[in-house]
């Protein structure tokens, strides 16, 4: 479980091919706090560490995971937004993040407003249920508020710091990104469909 508020960038340093999938290399200031087997939020997708080493972590991507996130297409020198997984002990902000990415998303445009910047996202159909104004939304593991949603499309402000400290800043128009819904709106959703479902 993550809250969605990113705790570093790292910096990806590797990334190869290793069957079945794809291995990942990253440097970040988080290493020497991490050990084989944690989890961590990789922009917004949970990954368990292999190893540490120089600085670095490694993680294994499944063919599925490069397949339905950005993770496939990430490239030496990339940005990634890292998350470790919330403690029981810890304060809880954000909102609850699983790491478990629903779809990607597309960037439309990015525009200022002094300064902050707005971000315009469009998303697939089968997430419309999701997604509500004023509800919660993960993008690459940041958790922001939906400040306007229309039918394919939806805009979320993001302040000075979080534009400084996360990997939105490198973001631009066409740009692809991991989204994940409000955990406890998949739940209410589901819950009507089967309440409405013919027996």
């Amino acid at each position: 479980m993550f809250t969605g508020l990113i705790e570093s960038v790292g910096i990806v340093t590797e990334v190869a091919p290793a069957a079945p999938g794809v291995r990942l290399r990253l440097t970040t200031p988080l290493a020497s706090e991490l050990r084989p087997g944690d989890s961590l939020a990789v922009n917004g997708v949970c990954l368990t560490v292999v190893s540490t080493a120089n600085g670095g972590a490694q993680f294994d991507i499944g063919p599925e995971t490069a397949r339905v996130t950005t993770l496939g297409g990430l490239r030496t020198g990339h940005q990634v937004n890292l998350e470790r997984a919330l403690r029981a002990d810890s304060r809880f902000g954000g909102h609850f993040v699983q790491g478990h990415v629903d779809a990607t998303g597309t960037v439309k445009a990015i525009r200022d407003e002094s300064d902050a910047h707005w971000l315009t996202v469009t998303f697939e159909e089968a997430l419309a249920a999701y997604l509500i104004p004023k509800g919660s939304i993960a993008i690459d593991g940041v958790s922001l508020t939906i400040a306007a949603l229309r039918d394919a499309e939806f805009d979320v402000m993001i302040i000075p710091f979080t534009w400084e400290h996360t990997n939105l800043h490198a973001r631009a128009a066409r740009d692809r990104v991991n989204l994940e819904c409000d955990m406890v709106g998949k739940y209410v959703a589901r819950a009507a469909q089967l309440a409405l479902a013919p027996r």
